[in-house]
């Protein structure tokens, strides 16, 4: 059944494509920023590879790249910093080239839209001057398919990223889900205020799922190489308090749920039947997975405020406030929404959702901030 669980999951879970007003491409603004936030340190660890000559290609990996420009900008950014570090110090420089990985339910197709021209072997001075940065000097490809599992031959990556996105489970865990088991999640869709027993069972599945995602890539990159992770994260040392990740996934989005129940268009087996499959880890949670699994060595490991996921013009504007809210949760969880009580019914939750975060704009502009898991990792 687990099986089953992790298989219809994979093949579905995606941020919502196009270029609409709940699309990732519309509604990642904030991601963008909390990314450029910690580019010093993503540029800091590469500064600690060493530069190797090779026949074969410099490759950088982003994993869970969705469909938006930040992903991009990210990779950019990567080529043009190791672009640099071989120029200036005088070594050969190797054609680079990229491999954007997500599920095979993403959006590659807008993703590749927004890819800029590339420029065959251009120098850094080349790539710097282009018009409005948007040439590109890497090779590109996607790469469909979970990182939980293997994507790449061994010993082939120099460079993995991924942010906003390790956070996200496999499946939900099996035991959240069944009416006899002590971890039922009950009257509920998120585990934040959950009990126990369920908190537990979604950090044993956090931990489960780093644990294969560290054990491929050790197979998959080169000795040498460096892999930076960003996922959402917390400060409590308690599983059930998920801090900025509960008021976005839980609180009103729960009782724009409980709406539905109380209305008679949902009914509450319905609603305990789905749960948001996001674990929000602290350090700890973190470190005990890349400790107990041995393959790489923790270069930093730290918690950073990112802010809030709500980018609004208008601050004074409750219905903005309320509408950010809304398209933040649809572009995230609204496949996964749309097929559980069908799309009609899905609407009429976003629309909940979106009158209940209006009513209470004042505390979500000022309590929701979310905090993020930043993690620089090499080879042991």
């Amino acid at each position: 059944m687990a099986m089953t669980m992790h298989v219809k999951l994979e093949r579905l879970l995606s941020m919502k494509g196009g270029k609409g007003d709940s699309s990732y491409a519309k509604n990642s603004q904030a991601q963008a920023e909390h990314a450029r936030s910690v580019l010093y340190l993503l540029e800091a660890a590469l500064d600690e590879m060493q530069l190797t000559a090779t026949d074969s290609a410099f490759t950088v990996v982003d994993l869970g790249c969705s469909s938006g420009n930040n992903t991009l900008f990210v990779v950019d950014r990567i080529v043009k910093h190791m672009l640099k570090r071989y120029e200036s110090a005088g070594a050969p420089v190797p054609e680079f080239q990229a491999f954007f990985s997500d599920l095979p339910s993403n959006d590659f197709n807008t993703l590749f839209q927004l890819m800029p021209s590339l420029v065959k072997n251009a120098s850094l001075e080349q790539c710097l001057t282009a018009v409005d940065h948007i040439q590109r000097s890497y090779f590109a490809a996607a790469v469909p398919g979970s990182f939980y599992g293997r994507l790449f031959p061994a010993k082939s990556v120099d460079v993995f990223h991924s942010a906003f996105s390790l956070h996200w489970l496999s499946q939900v865990p099996e035991a959240v889900t069944e009416r006899w088991s002590a971890a039922y999640n009950r009257g509920k869709i998120f585990i934040h205020g959950a009990s126990e027993a369920t908190a537990n069972a979604y950090r044993r599945q956090f931990q489960q799922d780093l644990a294969g995602f560290l054990r491929w890539r050790s197979q998959e990159m080169k000795s040498g190489g460096c892999m930076f992770l960003v996922c959402l994260g917390r400060t409590s040392t308690v599983p059930s308090d998920q801090g900025g990740a509960g008021l976005l996934f839980g609180t009103h989005f729960e009782d724009a749920w409980n709406d539905l129940v109380v209305e008679g268009l949902v009914d509450a087996e319905k609603r305990d039947s789905f749960n948001v499959p996001v674990y929000a880890p602290n350090l700890e949670d973190f470190q005990e997975v890349v400790e107990a699994n041995g393959c790489f060595v923790v270069n930093k490991l730290e918690v950073f405020k990112g802010g809030s996921p709500l980018v609004v013009s208008c601050p004074d504007d409750a219905a903005e406030i309320g509408r950010a809210l809304a398209n933040s949760c649809r572009t995230v969880c609204g496949v996964l929404v749309e097929a559980h009580i069908g799309e009609p019914l899905s609407h009429e939750l976003f629309a909940r959702l979106e009158r209940r975060a209006t009513l209470h704009a004042k505390e979500l502009l000022d309590q929701l901030q979310l905090f993020h898991v930043v993690a620089s990792l090499s080879l042991a």
